[in-house]
């Protein structure tokens, strides 16, 4: 995501996504924006989907982290952003293509994550289990 938002959005918006700043308005500093997004995307979100939401999403891993990665976009677009002052989905953030280049990264983590999470999880139970021949 932090890559996203720095290398990537820059080429679809015309500059990056300063998440780190907008945080920090919030936290006292830029360092600190960064260092709770950093956090968030590392430590607690994958807790929370690890041993909350693992077992109670449909699919394969990488769906699984998939639909995290919109629930959190979903939630990063209708409450975090319009408390930065971004507005309601990016509307003051660089509206549409923000909201856009956001739901890109928050996808692509969520599909890394389920991916991450689901090799070290092993089968789900939604997986066929596999019998040696």
């Amino acid at each position: 995501m932090t890559f996203m938002m720095y290398f990537v959005a820059p080429m679809m918006l015309g500059r990056p996504m300063d998440i780190a700043a907008m945080l920090g308005s919030l936290l006292g500093g830029w360092a600190m924006g960064m260092l709770m997004h950093l956090v968030n995307g590392s430590i607690i979100f994958p807790l929370i989907y690890a041993y909350v939401l693992y077992r109670i999403l449909p699919g394969e891993p990488w769906l699984k982290g998939t639909i995290w990665g919109l629930i959190l976009w979903l939630v990063s677009q209708a409450l975090v952003t319009p408390m930065m002052g971004g507005g309601l989905f990016s509307a003051n953030a660089g509206g549409l293509m923000a909201a856009t280049a956001s739901l890109i990264g928050h996808a692509i983590y969520g599909v890394l994550l389920g991916a991450v999470a689901g090799a070290a999880q092993g089968p789900s139970a939604s997986s066929p289990a596999r019998t040696a021949a």
